[in-house]
């Protein structure tokens, strides 16, 4: 046994029914869980987090906390309730994993707490997808270049990229911050049905700028409608298949179309506004005698001064992520109307829907059969809201919300969609994406630069990317393979296959 780790705990983690790839994780893997985790995820993914687990020593520091016992360890925060959520991306993360979710009580008297690091450093990353009446006929070499290149000439793109869209002048900063898609339909850059399409209408009523200190607003404040680096991308795709014709119809796919793929989130406004907090809940945490296993799970009870102060800054930090997805969008637009010669309007470039992936939100759900206001902690995981729920938009009310999952560079996404089942199983939440399999370090070392184009370019992929180190840092070999996470969260039900997605054009940063 190592310190604070019972092994044996884990190497006996329990599947309830053979072949469903559902495992359990009972209390006392870790000191102090207070429900038991469970982790949903394929069986050979399963084995390399056990091995993980086998080889961990805590007292190394070189070693980094595996994703099962990150996941333990949100079973030990004051106020969690019902278990402690594994999604089939998960992976190693700061504090919570990522593909990692909790809900804690909302009730004062119940001691509950907000953990930044349930939420990551990109508050609000999340995935946005425009469609388009345009077909794969429409794109022939010539065209998917000249396409690429004005995708990649009006989105700016890389580390500390400056945006096209000053943010020095008025209240631009501001309104960004506490109004989030509402400013940018107000200054033209989103269409006003955008924001029905938008998880949360594109604000959270949070959102307070007063919590967002200086230093935020100095880093994020120049990056409005860029992209960023990292694994966030733009992408031109084609809808390659069709799994669920009903709920296609719906969402208005079919197959040979042309849509659009962006992913991006908060810039450095939100990296500043979760390193703030962090500096002040330590503080709180030894006046309030909260302990953790981790102190990267610093928290603060939600209704304390610390809590609050948090839930505001990360509200406007989402919601000037929003606002930044919807100024791509408009620059993405531009660059149709660039390449076609013809209007976003008579392209029909609508936005299907925008999730958010990096979030923490008041939601209501049933606990021991009974309704609980609990602040759920989304990392690297998004909503799965089934038909019928009210949250999600009237025309997807017979379907469930669209559920977008973004694959690796070079290999396909797929468009899910909610379910009922999620709501009972994983408080209406399903993954993110494919989940990093590599980190970049061993990813710079176990790919080559010209191998990944290569590859690329023998399946017809435009690409054009600000730092060549991100090929090799998000090719394909890095990732864990999409089509595997997603047939688990559909054999689980927490989200049902719609269509899936091929690339045609990638621009990173």
């Amino acid at each position: 046994m190592t310190e604070g780790v019972v092994k044996e705990h884990f190497m006996n983690m329990r599947q309830e029914i053979p072949g469903r790839p559902l495992w359990h994780l009972d209390k006392g893997a870790v000191p102090g869980m207070r429900v038991p985790c469970i982790v949903m995820t394929h069986k050979d993914y399963l084995d390399e987090m056990l091995q993980e687990v086998k080889t961990y020593d805590p007292r190394r520091r070189s070693f980094f906390t595996p994703s099962l016992v990150q996941v333990a360890n949100t079973a030990c925060l004051p106020g969690v309730v019902q278990h402690a959520i594994g999604l089939p991306d998960i992976h190693a993360g700061y504090g919570f994993s990522i593909g990692n979710v909790i809900g804690t009580n909302c009730d004062p008297s119940a001691g509950g707490v907000i953990c930044p690091g349930g939420i990551g450093f990109d508050i609000n990353c999340g995935v946005r997808v425009i469609r388009t009446n345009l077909t794969i006929e429409d794109l022939k070499d010539d065209v998917r270049e000249q396409l690429t290149q004005n995708l990649y000439d009006h989105v700016l793109t890389g580390v500390g990229s400056r945006g096209l869209i000053p943010t020095g002048e008025g209240r631009i900063l501001e309104d960004t911050l506490n109004f989030g898609m509402d400013w940018a339909i107000r200054q033209g850059y989103a269409w006003p049905e955008d924001k029905e399409h938008c998880e949360e209408y594109g604000r959270m009523l949070h959102g307070d700028s007063s919590a967002v200190s200086a230093r935020a607003r100095k880093r994020g404040g120049p990056q409005l409608a860029t992209l960023g680096a990292g694994n966030h991308y733009l992408e031109v795709q084609v809808v390659d298949e069709i799994a669920d014709p009903r709920s296609a119809q719906f969402f208005g796919l079919e197959k040979g179309q042309i849509v659009v793929m962006l992913h991006c989130g908060s810039r450095g406004l939100g990296h500043q506004v979760a390193t703030d907090s962090l500096v002040e809940m330590e503080n709180s945490m030894k006046r309030d005698g909260i302990e953790v296993n981790d102190k990267q799970l610093a928290c603060a009870r939600i209704h304390s001064e610390e809590g609050q102060r948090y839930l505001k800054g990360m509200s406007a930090a989402a919601n000037f992520a929003f606002a930044n997805r919807s100024c791509i969008t408009f620059c993405v637009r531009q660059a149709f109307y660039k390449t076609f010669q013809m209007t976003p309007d008579d392209l029909d470039m609508h936005v299907l829907y925008d999730v958010s992936h990096n979030i923490a939100k008041i939601e209501e759900h049933f606990v021991n059969g009974r309704p609980v206001q609990l602040m759920m902690h989304r990392k690297g995981a998004t909503r799965s809201f089934g038909p019928g729920h009210p949250l999600i938009p009237v025309d997807y009310q017979l379907t469930g919300q669209p559920v977008l999952i973004g694959g690796s560079m070079g290999t396909n996404s797929w468009v899910l969609g909610g379910t009922t089942q999620s709501m009972d199983l994983t408080f209406g939440t399903s993954c993110h994406g494919a989940g990093r399999a590599l980190s970049r370090c061993k990813a710079r070392h176990a790919d080559d630069f010209s191998a990944v184009l290569d590859s690329m370019s023998a399946q017809k992929i435009s690409i054009r990317v600000s730092s060549p180190k991100m090929i090799v840092e998000e090719a394909p070999s890095a990732y864990k393979d999409v089509n595997k996470v997603v047939d688990v969260c559909h054999q689980m039900g927490i989200s049902k296959k719609v269509a899936k997605l091929r690339p045609l054009a990638v621009i990173k940063g």
